[in-house]
C-alpha cells in the first residue's frame, strides 16, 4: 500500500510514527473529542504507542500526521480505511487535537487524501459517519463535497444517551465537479 507523505496550502501529511504517540493520546483521552467522535474505546497509553509505532505498515488503510506551518509537530490524524480497490471504496476519519480546530487544517487534508484516494488509488467512492451532534465536522465534510446519504438511528452513545449517525459520502465524479479547472 502506498505511504505519502503530501503537502497542501496550511498542511503537511506524513505517515504517522512512534512519535506521534503524544498528540494521539491527547485527541484520544479529550472528554470532547471523544463525545463528538462517539469513542467509548478507552485506549492504554502503552497501546497508543504501539499502536503508532506499528500503523503505517498494515494493510488496507492509510493512516497520516497532520502537520503544518513548517514543522513536522502532530495535530491530527486523518485515515482511508477499509481500502477495497476491488469495489473502489474507502471509509475516511479525521481527528484534529483540541488546540488546532477551526483553523482550516482539516479541510486541507481532506482536500488532499481526497485527491490521493481518487487520482492516486483510483477509488470510486469515499464514505464516512459523523454523529447528528458534531454540526461542525458535518458541516466541514458538506463544504469539501460530502453529500449526505442515510442515518444510523441511536448507533452512538452522547454519554447516557444515544446519538444518531449521519452517513456521508463523496464519489469521483461529485470531487471532480468541485476542482478548479
Amino acid at each position: 500500500m502506498l505511504k505519502p507523505s503530501l503537502e497542501g496550502e496550511l498542511v503537511r501529511l506524513r505517515p504517522i510514527e512512534a512519535r506521534d504517540a503524544d498528540g494521539l493520546w491527547e485527541i484520544v483521552t479529550d472528554a470532547e473529542s471523544r463525545r463528538l467522535t462517539g469513542q467509548t474505546t478507552v485506549h492504554t497509553r502503552a497501546d497508543i504507542e504501539h499502536w503508532c509505532a506499528i500503523v503505517s505498515g498494515r494493510e488496507g488503510r492509510i493512516d497520516l500526521a497532520v502537520t503544518a506551518g513548517g514543522s513536522d509537530t502532530f495535530l491530527g490524524e486523518i485515515v482511508l480505511t477499509e481500502i477495497d480497490e476491488a469495489r473502489g471504496t474507502a471509509q475516511l476519519r479525521l481527528a484534529m487535537r483540541p488546540g488546532t480546530r477551526g483553523r482550516g487544517y482539516g479541510t486541507d487534508a481532506i482536500g488532499l487524501v481526497l485527491g490521493l484516494a481518487f487520482d492516486g488509488l483510483g477509488l470510486h467512492r469515499i464514505g464516512l459517519d459523523v454523529l447528528a451532534i458534531n454540526h461542525r465536522a458535518q458541516a466541514l465534510y458538506e463544504g469539501v463535497g460530502f453529500v449526505v446519504e442515510g442515518r444510523l438511528r441511536e448507533a452512538y452513545r452522547d454519554g447516557s444517551r444515544r446519538c444518531d449517525a449521519v452517513v456521508m459520502g463523496i464519489l469521483e465524479d461529485e470531487y471532480r465537479a468541485g476542482q478548479p479547472d
